[in-house]
Protein backbone atom coordinates (compact mmCIF):
# COMPACT_ATOMS: atom_id res chain seq x y z
CA UNK A 1 0.00 0.00 0.00
CA UNK A 2 0.94 3.11 -1.07
CA UNK A 3 1.97 6.09 2.08
CA UNK A 4 2.35 9.94 1.31
CA UNK A 5 4.19 11.01 4.39
CA UNK A 6 6.72 13.08 5.81
CA UNK A 7 10.21 10.98 6.22
CA UNK A 8 12.00 9.86 9.06
CA UNK A 9 15.46 10.76 9.40
CA UNK A 10 17.18 8.25 7.64
CA UNK A 11 15.00 8.33 4.86
CA UNK A 12 15.33 12.31 4.84
CA UNK A 13 19.06 11.48 4.74
CA UNK A 14 18.39 8.97 1.41
CA UNK A 15 16.17 11.60 -0.25
CA UNK A 16 19.01 14.70 0.19
CA UNK A 17 21.92 12.02 -1.01
CA UNK A 18 19.46 11.53 -4.10
CA UNK A 19 18.65 14.90 -4.88
CA UNK A 20 21.95 15.71 -6.94
CA UNK A 21 20.20 13.23 -9.42
CA UNK A 22 17.03 14.43 -9.01
CA UNK A 23 18.23 18.18 -10.00
CA UNK A 24 20.41 16.59 -12.65
CA UNK A 25 17.12 15.35 -14.50
CA UNK A 26 15.03 18.30 -13.55
CA UNK A 27 17.47 20.37 -15.35
CA UNK A 28 17.62 18.04 -18.50
CA UNK A 29 21.23 16.87 -17.43
CA UNK A 30 22.51 20.69 -17.30
CA UNK A 31 23.26 20.48 -13.31
CA UNK A 32 25.13 17.93 -11.00
CA UNK A 33 25.77 19.76 -7.99
CA UNK A 34 27.45 17.74 -5.48
CA UNK A 35 25.61 16.91 -2.49
CA UNK A 36 27.61 20.00 -0.36
CA UNK A 37 25.80 22.17 -2.69
CA UNK A 38 22.51 20.56 -2.20
CA UNK A 39 22.94 20.23 1.44
CA UNK A 40 23.40 24.64 0.59
CA UNK A 41 20.38 24.73 -0.97
CA UNK A 42 18.33 22.53 0.60
CA UNK A 43 18.74 23.56 4.45
CA UNK A 44 17.98 27.18 4.58
CA UNK A 45 14.47 26.05 2.79
CA UNK A 46 13.89 23.43 5.71
CA UNK A 47 14.94 25.99 8.20
CA UNK A 48 12.48 27.84 6.96
CA UNK A 49 9.85 25.69 6.95
CA UNK A 50 9.85 23.83 4.19
CA UNK A 51 9.54 19.92 4.11
CA UNK A 52 9.61 17.00 2.17
CA UNK A 53 6.91 13.85 1.75
CA UNK A 54 7.30 10.73 0.08
CA UNK A 55 5.89 8.17 -1.57
CA UNK A 56 6.84 5.07 0.13
CA UNK A 57 5.72 1.36 -0.14
CA UNK A 58 6.95 -1.61 2.42
CA UNK A 59 9.40 1.08 3.48
CA UNK A 60 10.60 1.53 -0.09
CA UNK A 61 11.10 4.57 -0.67
CA UNK A 62 9.91 5.35 -4.33
CA UNK A 63 9.63 9.14 -4.68
CA UNK A 64 9.50 12.63 -3.41
CA UNK A 65 8.25 15.87 -3.24
CA UNK A 66 9.74 19.04 -1.20
CA UNK A 67 6.76 22.14 -0.51
CA UNK A 68 6.80 25.07 1.34
CA UNK A 69 6.78 28.85 0.68
CA UNK A 70 8.20 31.58 -1.50
CA UNK A 71 7.33 35.46 -1.77
CA UNK A 72 6.47 37.07 -5.15
CA UNK A 73 9.32 39.41 -5.55
CA UNK A 74 6.98 42.12 -6.69
CA UNK A 75 4.17 42.19 -4.70
CA UNK A 76 5.78 40.45 -1.56
CA UNK A 77 2.52 38.08 -1.61
CA UNK A 78 3.47 34.57 0.48
CA UNK A 79 2.93 31.79 -1.50
CA UNK A 80 3.06 27.82 -1.97
CA UNK A 81 5.94 26.70 -3.85
CA UNK A 82 7.35 23.25 -4.94
CA UNK A 83 10.41 23.26 -4.99
CA UNK A 84 11.35 19.72 -6.08
CA UNK A 85 9.20 17.04 -7.45
CA UNK A 86 11.40 13.15 -7.82
CA UNK A 87 10.07 9.91 -8.43
CA UNK A 88 12.92 7.13 -8.94
CA UNK A 89 13.20 5.73 -12.63
CA UNK A 90 11.67 2.22 -11.81
CA UNK A 91 8.93 3.54 -10.26
CA UNK A 92 7.91 6.05 -12.71
CA UNK A 93 4.85 5.69 -15.04
CA UNK A 94 2.48 4.41 -11.93
CA UNK A 95 1.20 7.69 -11.02
CA UNK A 96 3.41 8.54 -7.94
CA UNK A 97 4.05 12.04 -9.16
CA UNK A 98 0.49 12.90 -9.64
CA UNK A 99 -0.07 11.31 -5.98
CA UNK A 100 2.91 13.40 -4.14
CA UNK A 101 1.52 16.71 -6.20
CA UNK A 102 -2.10 15.74 -5.32
CA UNK A 103 -0.88 15.70 -1.80
CA UNK A 104 1.37 18.43 -1.87
CA UNK A 105 -1.23 20.93 -3.29
CA UNK A 106 -4.14 19.24 -0.63
CA UNK A 107 -0.99 20.31 2.56
CA UNK A 108 -0.95 23.71 0.53
CA UNK A 109 -4.40 24.69 0.81
CA UNK A 110 -4.35 23.43 4.48
CA UNK A 111 -1.64 25.92 5.20
CA UNK A 112 -3.86 28.83 4.01
CA UNK A 113 -2.14 28.94 0.49
CA UNK A 114 -4.28 30.86 -2.13
CA UNK A 115 -1.77 30.12 -4.87
CA UNK A 116 0.68 27.56 -5.51
CA UNK A 117 3.79 28.47 -7.90
CA UNK A 118 6.87 25.84 -9.09
CA UNK A 119 9.70 26.32 -11.44
CA UNK A 120 10.62 23.87 -14.62
CA UNK A 121 12.94 23.41 -17.14
CA UNK A 122 11.35 24.10 -20.88
CA UNK A 123 11.18 20.76 -22.00
CA UNK A 124 11.05 18.90 -18.88
CA UNK A 125 8.63 16.17 -19.20
CA UNK A 126 6.96 16.73 -15.84
CA UNK A 127 5.66 20.37 -17.31
CA UNK A 128 2.39 18.13 -19.01
CA UNK A 129 1.49 16.74 -15.43
CA UNK A 130 1.72 19.86 -14.13
CA UNK A 131 -0.91 21.57 -16.71
CA UNK A 132 -3.12 18.67 -16.47
CA UNK A 133 -3.33 19.51 -12.98
CA UNK A 134 -3.95 22.89 -13.61
CA UNK A 135 -0.71 24.88 -13.66
CA UNK A 136 -0.39 27.55 -16.01
CA UNK A 137 2.71 29.17 -17.53
CA UNK A 138 3.07 32.00 -15.71
CA UNK A 139 6.68 33.86 -16.13
CA UNK A 140 8.94 32.82 -18.79
CA UNK A 141 12.97 32.85 -18.00
CA UNK A 142 15.22 32.72 -21.59
CA UNK A 143 18.90 32.12 -21.67
CA UNK A 144 21.19 33.60 -24.28
CA UNK A 145 24.38 31.35 -24.33
CA UNK A 146 27.66 33.74 -25.45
Amino acid sequence: MMEIRKPNDSELKKVISLSPQAIYEGTLGEVRPSNTKVEQLITPLLEKGSYYLIASEENCLKGWILLGSSKDQFSDKVLGFIYELFVLEEYRGNGISKLLMKTAIDCLQQEGYTEIRLSAFAGNQAIKLYERMGFQARTVSMSLLL
